[in-house]
């Protein structure tokens, strides 16, 4: 894989986020080998972010402490932000990036789809269809809902324009896990270097 002069130490960043309601600490490397060291305090979410490292094939490190005896929310959303703007750090002008990628992606009766565009405009189109009463995951508990919200501080930090929507699906850990897998091979695509200049007729992203 052919990167321009001083991509690849530009492709790494770590950023730290502390507020009244959390600490959260985020390391990627766009150029690593798809290791993934996550604690927030819930293991479904740490589950899901491990695939993010694990099939975009980047190294990450997430360590988020939260107020989760009043509601994941606030950790879930904050890590969000940082991850997205460890992305948008690491990416820097996105010189030689590939930009756009999309997949559909399988796990068992679950099917999702994901297109995703680093484009610098935040937007998150998002119909994973999953049912609202939907019983939280793991312990203490994930609720499925904040996945959305996961996504969406993450497309805002990081200036990703990101659809997902679900084609098929009745298990709602089997349609989570869909989609992060799917994002994170859309990210694998995306930020492959393939050139180098800047894909926009506009010169930057």
């Amino acid at each position: 894989m052919s990167r321009p002069t001083g991509a690849l130490a530009a492709r790494r960043a770590e950023v730290v986020r502390r507020t009244k309601e959390t600490e959260v600490r985020v390391t990627v490397d766009l150029d690593g080998s798809g290791a993934a060291d996550v604690h927030s305090g819930l293991p479904f979410f740490d589950h899901m972010l491990g695939q993010l490292g694990r099939h975009g094939g980047f190294d990450l490190q997430i360590d988020a402490t939260g107020d989760l005896h009043v509601d994941a929310h606030h950790t879930v959303e904050d890590v969000g932000i940082v991850l997205g703007q460890a992305l948008a750090q690491a990416l820097g002008t996105k010189a030689g990036v590939r930009r756009f990628a999309s997949i559909a992606l399988p796990l068992d009766e679950a099917l999702v789809e994901v297109a995703l565009d680093l484009s610098g405009r935040p937007y998150l189109a998002y119909s994973l269809g999953l049912p609202p009463e939907a019983a939280p995951l793991g312990q203490p508990g994930f609720d499925p809902q904040l996945a959305e919200e996961f996504w969406r501080a993450l497309v805002t930090a990081a200036g990703i324009t990101l659809h997902i929507r679900s084609a098929a699906g009745k298990n709602v850990h089997h349609m989570l896990e869909a989609s992060f897998k799917a994002v994170a091979r859309c990210l694998r695509d995306a930020v492959r270097i393939d050139g180098d200049g800047v894909p926009s007729t506009k010169g930057t992203l």
